[in-house]
Protein backbone atom coordinates (compact mmCIF):
# COMPACT_ATOMS: atom_id res chain seq x y z
CA UNK A 1 0.00 0.00 0.00
CA UNK A 2 1.74 3.41 -0.83
CA UNK A 3 1.66 6.23 1.41
CA UNK A 4 2.57 9.73 0.29
CA UNK A 5 4.33 11.37 3.41
CA UNK A 6 4.21 15.25 4.01
CA UNK A 7 6.29 16.99 6.26
CA UNK A 8 6.28 20.80 6.84
CA UNK A 9 6.41 23.52 9.38
CA UNK A 10 3.74 25.92 9.68
CA UNK A 11 3.22 29.16 11.46
CA UNK A 12 0.20 28.14 13.20
CA UNK A 13 -1.06 24.54 13.56
CA UNK A 14 -4.58 26.36 14.10
CA UNK A 15 -4.98 27.83 10.65
CA UNK A 16 -3.23 24.94 8.57
CA UNK A 17 -5.91 22.48 10.07
CA UNK A 18 -8.41 24.77 9.24
CA UNK A 19 -7.08 24.94 5.84
CA UNK A 20 -6.83 20.98 5.65
CA UNK A 21 -10.25 20.52 6.97
CA UNK A 22 -11.37 22.34 4.20
CA UNK A 23 -9.72 19.40 1.65
CA UNK A 24 -8.52 21.72 -0.97
CA UNK A 25 -7.20 19.18 -3.26
CA UNK A 26 -10.31 16.00 -2.94
CA UNK A 27 -9.02 13.46 -0.29
CA UNK A 28 -11.24 11.14 -0.94
CA UNK A 29 -11.94 11.96 -5.04
CA UNK A 30 -7.70 11.67 -5.38
CA UNK A 31 -8.18 8.37 -3.64
CA UNK A 32 -7.20 9.03 -0.48
CA UNK A 33 -8.21 5.75 1.94
CA UNK A 34 -6.88 6.79 5.33
CA UNK A 35 -5.01 9.46 6.59
CA UNK A 36 -3.08 10.38 9.67
CA UNK A 37 -1.92 13.60 11.27
CA UNK A 38 1.18 13.54 13.17
CA UNK A 39 2.71 16.57 15.54
CA UNK A 40 6.62 16.74 16.24
CA UNK A 41 6.51 16.14 20.49
CA UNK A 42 8.97 18.89 20.76
CA UNK A 43 7.71 21.44 17.96
CA UNK A 44 3.45 21.58 17.71
CA UNK A 45 4.26 23.56 14.39
CA UNK A 46 6.13 20.78 12.72
CA UNK A 47 3.98 18.49 11.17
CA UNK A 48 3.71 15.17 9.07
CA UNK A 49 0.86 13.98 7.30
CA UNK A 50 0.29 10.36 6.08
CA UNK A 51 -1.52 9.94 3.07
CA UNK A 52 -2.52 6.14 2.53
CA UNK A 53 -3.77 4.87 -1.58
CA UNK A 54 -4.49 1.67 -3.18
CA UNK A 55 -2.28 2.75 -6.44
CA UNK A 56 1.37 4.14 -6.84
CA UNK A 57 -0.31 6.36 -10.04
CA UNK A 58 -2.68 7.65 -7.36
CA UNK A 59 -0.40 8.77 -4.56
CA UNK A 60 1.57 10.32 -7.36
CA UNK A 61 -1.19 12.23 -8.84
CA UNK A 62 -2.29 13.57 -5.54
CA UNK A 63 1.44 14.46 -4.85
CA UNK A 64 1.13 16.31 -7.57
CA UNK A 65 -1.88 18.19 -6.99
CA UNK A 66 -0.45 18.82 -3.70
CA UNK A 67 2.75 20.41 -5.08
CA UNK A 68 0.57 22.70 -7.65
CA UNK A 69 -1.37 23.61 -4.30
CA UNK A 70 1.71 24.34 -2.47
CA UNK A 71 3.37 26.44 -5.25
CA UNK A 72 -0.04 28.48 -4.98
CA UNK A 73 -0.93 29.15 -1.66
CA UNK A 74 1.91 27.38 0.20
CA UNK A 75 3.12 30.92 1.91
CA UNK A 76 -0.56 32.16 2.19
CA UNK A 77 -1.07 28.89 4.35
CA UNK A 78 2.32 29.33 6.22
CA UNK A 79 3.84 26.62 5.08
CA UNK A 80 7.71 26.20 5.16
CA UNK A 81 9.65 24.00 3.15
CA UNK A 82 6.82 21.06 2.25
CA UNK A 83 8.34 17.65 1.09
CA UNK A 84 6.74 14.88 0.17
CA UNK A 85 7.99 11.74 -0.39
CA UNK A 86 5.88 8.24 -1.60
CA UNK A 87 6.89 4.85 0.74
CA UNK A 88 5.90 1.52 -0.03
CA UNK A 89 4.83 -0.29 3.65
CA UNK A 90 6.30 -3.40 4.17
CA UNK A 91 5.47 -4.45 7.15
CA UNK A 92 3.00 -3.72 10.20
CA UNK A 93 2.52 -4.89 13.61
CA UNK A 94 0.36 -4.44 16.16
CA UNK A 95 1.19 -5.39 20.23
Amino acid sequence: MPILQIQHKVRDFDRWRQAFDSDPVGRERGGVRRYQILQAADDPNFVVIELEFDSQDQAEAFGDRLRELWGRAGPELGLEEPQARIFDSVEATEY
